[in-house]
């Protein structure tokens, strides 16, 4: 017996550290290791390629800048990631964050911005930072966490992600409960590359898991319930009517009325629908796990994977189901 629990307690550890790389072994569409984005994408030849600008609509001070297409990309990566983040998923986050304005470019999406604008610099669309930004907040760190942006923009240059020769809806997010989320399940609207898939590695994410506190005063008032009287007796004031595929809450039911997971993450500005709740002296305890809408690339998911061995690609194929690596100047409508 106690050569097995010897065994049990030297294995456990073992199978903890492999099982994150096993599964992404088991799901990614290149187990084989793979090669670099660059080997692999059909680039146009810089030469070649359409001049694309964008024309970004600056919020703080209500002007429209125009700076070509892979200048915004470096400004989108520099935002939405930490330029501490491995290599691999910084050069799947300028794959998504070029596929996401290129996808505008070619819809002409553009009745939500101010006119003469592609886009805003807010998370509204994608968060933005320019060079003198980017100055200013990296400071004497800039020139390595600079170089490193432009180096995953850079050789990944032009590469959008397509489905069936559209570019896709690149959502990403910052950090999973260990799940991402099929788009039909929060959006409301099935997407077929955007389906929920495993993501462990999101486990390292200073905010995989979170208590968020407000009194039940607060929570009444921003639900629009009263839940006072159950919660005084001791009985079952709420109940989750539903789960997600990627185990979130689908629906929930409290005060008499009933909310989707995604209604109640919002009104009460929760990290993310994937959550439980206490009460305790008139207080109640809210403790979710992830950060953001659980669509799609998950950030911390996607630096896991890179520590893994895994390539942009890699990334960038399992976290978007069936899609393709193509140039934007094949796809970018005229």
């Amino acid at each position: 017996m106690k050569r097995y629990l010897i065994v049990w307690f030297i294995g456990l550890p073992i199978l903890l550290v492999l099982m994150p790389a096993a599964l992404v072994t088991l799901f990614s569409p290149l187990s084989d290791g793979g090669t670099d984005v660059a080997a692999v994408a059909p680039h146009t030849p810089s030469s070649n390629r359409p001049k694309i600008e964008v024309k970004v609509y600056r919020t703080n001070k209500k002007t429209v800048e125009t700076v070509p297409l892979e200048t915004y990309v470096e400004g989108v990566v520099a935002a939405e990631m930490p330029a501490e983040f491995e290599i691999e998923a910084l050069k799947a986050q300028a794959m998504a964050a070029r596929t996401y304005i290129v996808r505008r470019l070619s819809e002409k999406a553009f009745g939500d911005v101010p006119e003469g604008a592609h886009v805003l610099d807010t998370v509204k669309h994608q968060a933005y930072l320019d060079e003198q930004q980017r100055r200013e907040l990296w400071k004497e760190q800039f020139d390595w966490k600079n170089g490193r942006i432009r180096q995953a923009v850079q050789a990944t240059a032009g590469v959008v992600l397509t489905y069936q020769g559209e570019p896709i809806d690149a959502t990403f997010f910052s950090t999973s409960n260990g799940f991402t989320e099929n788009a039909g399940e929060y959006f409301e609207k099935p997407v077929p590359y955007l389906k929920s898939v495993a993501s462990p590695w999101d486990i390292q994410s200073p905010s995989y898991e979170k208590t968020q506190v407000m009194t039940v005063a607060d929570l009444e008032q921003k639900l629009g319930v009263r839940i006072a009287q159950e919660a005084a007796s001791g009985g079952s004031w709420y109940r989750i009517v539903e789960r997600t595929t990627g185990n979130r809450v689908g629906k929930i039911s409290i005060g008499g009325k009933e909310f989707s997971g995604r209604e109640f993450r919002e009104r009460l500005g929760l990290n993310s629908s994937a959550f439980t709740m206490e009460l305790q002296d008139g207080k109640v305890y809210i403790t979710t796990k992830g950060y953001g809408h659980g669509v799609g690339m998950s950030q911390w998911g996607a630096n896991g994977m890179a520590k893994a061995g895994k390539n942009a690609e890699q990334i960038v194929k399992y976290f978007y189901q069936g899609i393709s690596l193509e140039d934007c100047g094949s796809v970018l409508k005229s």
